[in-house]
């Protein structure tokens, strides 16, 4: 500490007046010093000048500046290396290439050590042999672990690297993400050409990074692109589900359609979740959807989307997820004393305000009750709170949608078609199957909401009306308003000749029917203008009339809504255009190869039949089978060889397959466990496991036994297997 050591004669001290070509050679110069000597390097404190360009930075000790602890308890503190150096050198740039020390500060306050400079950040260097060495073994599989320890091996020591094993990880774990394998790359090719091929508008965009490797992919079926059409109200977007062993983040677009029914608008696969991925992400989606934005969009607490969206959609309405939100109230909150009373209040202000004033009102009265000025999460809240808050939020159209769990659940949907294993060739093929019975199960309700009405629950005209225009899913929405009448009690509160200012007390019931409290709302009504608003604003983010403008209109005798007030978007009489198109999911190759073996089936297991009443039939039906086997097989043969071989205009790039990768999203396990507890249930677990095998077993030689001593039972299982023989001799 103090006065320098003398360096070595290969690396001169810094002095005044030195100059250099290039910012980079000025920084290994000074990272070569900096290791002789035992302490690390990093920049700070440029300044740019009139131009924009760089005229003036220091590069200091590493332990520079002052370490302020953000933690809030005292007693588990994280380490820090900053001891308030004043070691450093300043630098001028003349021009381009020329960078000269204007001055130097040698003196540290710390000890260095030469000997621990391979510890340090600045000094961790991983040269390019053992670059490619690291990714070439972990291609082929061999554990980084070996890796690094025949590395380690042929440099005589741990002493003689200048890296460590967690360099080599980092390194490794940003290959992965953009590495893929031929034969998801082949899979991911045809299946876009196969595609695109049925249905022209299918649309599809690759992002590849400086090798021409593929970063992120998305895609939409012209299904989708005319959905969005009718449905671009509001969407929401969410990447917490992770879809394949690659652990790719998959990005869903998901609307609502008339059904309520989550619909999916184009998706993507990333490589990353920062702001540059879904920067590009969102600029591919409104390319496909002809430059159309949403009005509206639904996404978590993320940063990198937050940034994203307002630079690629920035007149949407965004706004985060309130589940999101409210589900850290445990984990932000749960420390302090009074931890059940600030839930309580908080959730009364963001579910039960009404008004913008009651709502700051209340916040302001928790924040100082409960002497929570200083609680970052809080604040950070608050500042954001325009964008959460329902009372904020809620003057804009969203669905009735305040979470993303619309997403959710169509990730949830893949549920039954991905896992955690599924590879990304895999992936594409389940993939069609999904969406195929998501349509199917959009064309069931719309056939249940043509074939079929809900019987209204009362004698009002208005439910009437809504009932024969309204799918079934939405009128009973509307139904569930019809009965909230019942609790409503309206009075005049001023009536100026035009508009007529109402005021509706609701009775609010608990669970068990008990009464909890009345809240009073404000309606407006303008008969002349066939204008009502009410203060809840249910219909402006709803699009369904509240229990309360119901009961003005009831009171006033209105027996028929202005079509402004019975949405498109939920009518079940509407046509269209997107619903007409062909589900191009379906294979036509399929469906005609499907299409002859259902012809030819019937006939095969007829003439099974007539043959196996005798030896001579069987002998002669397994001639002529065999005959026929062979020359279906022959003709095969010759067909592919007579083929010309196919030609590609456009070059396909290479995917290799993602390896796991961290990814953004909901941890494995909601708390942590203990060591007892992760052994009590370990052992359930196993112990349970041993008692499924075992009653597995016996049901087996129970279920074999019974099988074979059931002659119908055998003669099926002998049919079934001859007519998959005699299927394949069909093809």
């Amino acid at each position: 500490m103090g006065e320098p050591s003398s360096s070595p004669p290969n690396v001169q001290i810094p002095i005044v007046g030195m100059t250099f070509n290039s910012e980079n050679e000025l920084r290994e110069y000074y990272n070569a010093y900096a290791q002789s000597k035992g302490f690390g390097i990093c920049k700070l404190g440029a300044r740019n000048g009139q131009d924009g360009k760089q005229k003036w930075f220091s590069i200091a000790c590493a332990k520079n500046g002052v370490f302020t602890s953000k933690g809030k308890n005292i007693l588990q503190l994280r380490p820090s290396i900053k001891t308030n150096c004043k070691a450093k050198i300043n630098v001028a740039v003349r021009n381009e290439c020329e960078f000269e020390i204007t001055s130097v500060y040698l003196e540290h306050n710390h000890i260095l050590s030469p000997g621990k400079s391979r510890h340090i950040r600045s000094h961790k260097v991983l040269d390019s042999i053992a670059k490619r060495r690291l990714e070439v073994n972990d291609v082929a599989g061999i554990p980084l672990s070996k890796t690094f320890q025949s590395i380690v091996v042929e440099a005589g020591g741990y002493e003689n690297l200048n890296f460590d094993e967690r360099s080599c990880r980092n390194f490794i774990s940003k290959a992965r993400r953009l590495r893929l394998g031929n034969g998801d790359a082949e899979a991911l090719c045809q299946y876009f050409n196969r595609m695109q091929s049925r249905c022209l508008n299918f649309y599809y965009l690759y992002d590849l990074d400086e090798e021409s490797r593929i970063k992120n992919v998305f895609w939409a079926d012209g299904r989708c692109r005319a959905a969005y059409e009718y449905f671009s109200d509001v969407i929401t977007f969410d990447t917490t589900y992770l879809t394949n062993r690659y652990d790719m983040p998959f990005a869903p677009f998901v609307g609502v359609n008339h059904h309520g029914q989550s619909i999916l608008l184009g998706c993507g696969l990333l490589s990353s979740e920062d702001s540059e991925s879904f920067i590009w992400l969102f600029k591919a989606w409104l390319s496909c959807m002809h430059g159309r934005a949403p009005k509206a969009i639904i996404t978590d607490q993320c940063r990198s989307m937050a940034i994203a969206i307002e630079k690629v959609f920035p007149n949407t309405n965004h706004r985060f997820c309130l589940w999101h939100i409210m589900k850290k109230l445990p984990t932000k909150l749960a420390a302090h004393a009074q931890y059940k009373s600030i839930k309580k209040a908080l959730k009364n202000i963001v579910y039960n305000s009404i008004t913008i004033e009651q709502c700051e009102r209340n916040w302001m009265k928790m924040i100082e009750e409960f002497e929570l000025e200083d609680n970052d999460w809080l604040n950070s809240l608050h500042v954001q709170r325009s964008k959460w808050i329902p009372v904020y939020v809620k003057c804009h159209f969203w669905a009735g949608m305040s979470t993303s769990q619309r997403s959710e659940s169509m990730n949830a949907f893949f549920d039954d078609f991905v896992h955690s294993k599924t590879s990304l060739k895999q992936f594409v093929e389940q993939y069609d199957r999904a969406l195929k019975k998501n349509i199917e199960k959009e064309k069931k309700l719309d056939f249940q909401s043509f074939n079929s009405t809900i019987p209204i629950v009362s004698g009002y005209s208005l439910e009437r009306q809504f009932q024969s225009v309204y799918t079934n899913d939405i009128f009973k929405l509307f139904q569930n308003e019809v009965t909230g009448l019942m609790f409503c009690d309206t009075s005049i509160i001023e009536d100026d000749g035009r508009t007529t200012i109402f005021g509706v007390v609701e009775s609010i019931l608990g669970t068990n029917g008990e009464h909890l409290r009345d809240v009073s709302f404000k309606v407006h009504y303008t008969p002349v203008e066939s204008f009502v608003n009410c203060q809840c604003l249910m219909f402006e983010y709803r699009g369904i009339l509240c229990r309360h403008i119901l009961a003005v209109l009831r009171r006033m005798k209105v027996n028929q809504m202005p079509v402004n007030y019975i949405l498109d978007r939920w009518r079940k009489d509407l046509k269209r255009g997107y619903q007409s198109i062909t589900n191009i999911y379906d294979s036509d190759v399929c469906d005609s190869q499907r299409n002859r073996y259902n012809y030819l089936a019937p006939m095969i297991q007829e003439v099974q039949q007539l043959a196996s009443m005798s030896e001579d039939n069987t002998s002669v039906l397994a001639e002529v089978l065999k005959e026929m086997k062979e020359k279906f097989m022959l003709d095969s043969t010759s067909s592919t060889i007579t083929t010309p071989p196919t030609t590609t205009t456009q070059t396909e790039k290479l995917i290799h397959s993602p390896v796991r990768v961290r990814a953004r999203g909901r941890p494995t396990t909601k708390r942590k466990q203990s060591v007892i507890e992760k052994i009590t249930k370990s052992a359930t677990r196993a112990r349970k496991k041993d008692h499924v095998s075992t009653q597995e077993q016996l049901n087996d030689q129970v279920s074999t036994q019974e099988q074979w001593n059931d002659p119908v039972s055998t003669q099926l299982s002998f049919t079934s297997l001859l007519s998959c023989q005699l299927s394949h001799v069909a093809d």
